[in-house]
C-alpha cells in the first residue's frame, strides 16, 4: 500500500517550471544580447550627435500625435468594417458574399502605396471639380491630406482583417452553435453570446499581427504630405544634414511602440474568455 506521503507527494502541483523561468532568462546567449544591445546604445549616445533632439522635440511630438491618430482610428474603424465583411463571406447572401470576397481580394491584391496615392490624388482632385463640395463645410477637411491617409489606412486593414474575420467564424465549431439553439437562443443571442466572442477570440492573435503592421504602414502617409513622425525625421534630416541619429530615434520610437502595442494586446488576450 502506498505511504500518505508519496501519495500527496504525486498529487501536489509541482514547482519546478515556475522556479525555471529566472534562469531560462540568464542563458549566454541572452546575456550577450544584452551587453551587445548596452554597449551600443552607450556608444550612441556618447558619439553621435544628439544636440538636435531638444529643438526638434515639439515637432517630434506633434509628429507622433499624427502617427498614433492614423493608427487607433483606422484600425477602430477597419475593424468595425472587417467585422461585416467576415460575416458576409460566411454566412451572407451570394450577392454579399461576392461583392464582400471581391473587396477583399482587390484591396489585398494591390500595394498600399498605390491606393493612397489613389484615394489623395484620384479623389481629392475629383471632389475638387464639384462647386457644392468646395463650398461646403466638408471642403475644409477634404482638401487636406490626412482624410485621404484615413481612408487608405482604414480600407486597407478593413480587407485585410475582413479575410482573418472570415476564417475565425467560420472556425467556430458548429457544434457550439447548435447546442446554443438547443438551449433556447434566440439568433441574436447565439451570435453575440457564442459566435461573436469565439470568433473574436480565434482572431485576437493574428490581429496583434496586423495592428503592429498597420503601425509600420502608416508612414507612408508621408508620401501625400501628412505630418507623421516619419515626415518629421526627414525634414530634421533635410535641415541638419545627419542621417543616422534621426533615423536611430525613428527606430527606438517604433520599437517602443510595438512593444506596448504587443504587451497590451497579448494582456487582451489573456483576458477575454473563449466562451
Amino acid at each position: 500500500m502506498s505511504d500518505p506521503q508519496t501519495l500527496a507527494s504525486l498529487t501536489r502541483p509541482s514547482r519546478t517550471p515556475t522556479l525555471t523561468k529566472l534562469p531560462g532568462l540568464l542563458e549566454p546567449h541572452r546575456i550577450i544580447l544584452l551587453l551587445i544591445f548596452i554597449v551600443g546604445l552607450v556608444a550612441a549616445i556618447q558619439l553621435m550627435d544628439w544636440s538636435w533632439l531638444p529643438r526638434y522635440l515639439p515637432k517630434l511630438w506633434e509628429g507622433l500625435q499624427m502617427t498614433l491618430i492614423m493608427l487607433v482610428s483606422s484600425v477602430v474603424v477597419g475593424f468595425l468594417i472587417a467585422l461585416p465583411l467576415g460575416l458576409a463571406q460566411v454566412k451572407g447572401a451570394w450577392p454579399l458574399r461576392w461583392l464582400a470576397t471581391g473587396f477583399c481580394t482587390v484591396i489585398r491584391g494591390t500595394p498600399l502605396l498605390l491606393q493612397l496615392w489613389l484615394f489623395y490624388f484620384g479623389l481629392g482632385a475629383l471632389f475638387g471639380q464639384f462647386p457644392e463640395i468646395r463650398d461646403s463645410w466638408a471642403w475644409d477637411y477634404l482638401r487636406q491630406a490626412w482624410p485621404y491617409g484615413f481612408i487608405a489606412l482604414t480600407v486597407s486593414f478593413a480587407a485585410y482583417q475582413g479575410e482573418v474575420m472570415r476564417g475565425a467564424f467560420a472556425g467556430v465549431p458548429h457544434g457550439e452553435l447548435e447546442a446554443a439553439k438547443a438551449f433556447g437562443m434566440s439568433r441574436r443571442k447565439v451570435f453575440s453570446r457564442v459566435w461573436f466572442p469565439r470568433a473574436v477570440h480565434r482572431a485576437l492573435p493574428t490581429l496583434t499581427g496586423e495592428i503592429i503592421l498597420q503601425l509600420k504602414s502608416t508612414p507612408l502617409v508621408a508620401t501625400i504630405t501628412v505630418m507623421d513622425l516619419y515626415a518629421v525625421i526627414t525634414q530634421v534630416r533635410q535641415t541638419t544634414y545627419l542621417t543616422y541619429e534621426p533615423l536611430l530615434f525613428l527606430v527606438a520610437v517604433y520599437l517602443c511602440l510595438s512593444g506596448v502595442l504587443i504587451v497590451g494586446l497579448r494582456w487582451l488576450e489573456n483576458r477575454v474568455p473563449q466562451h
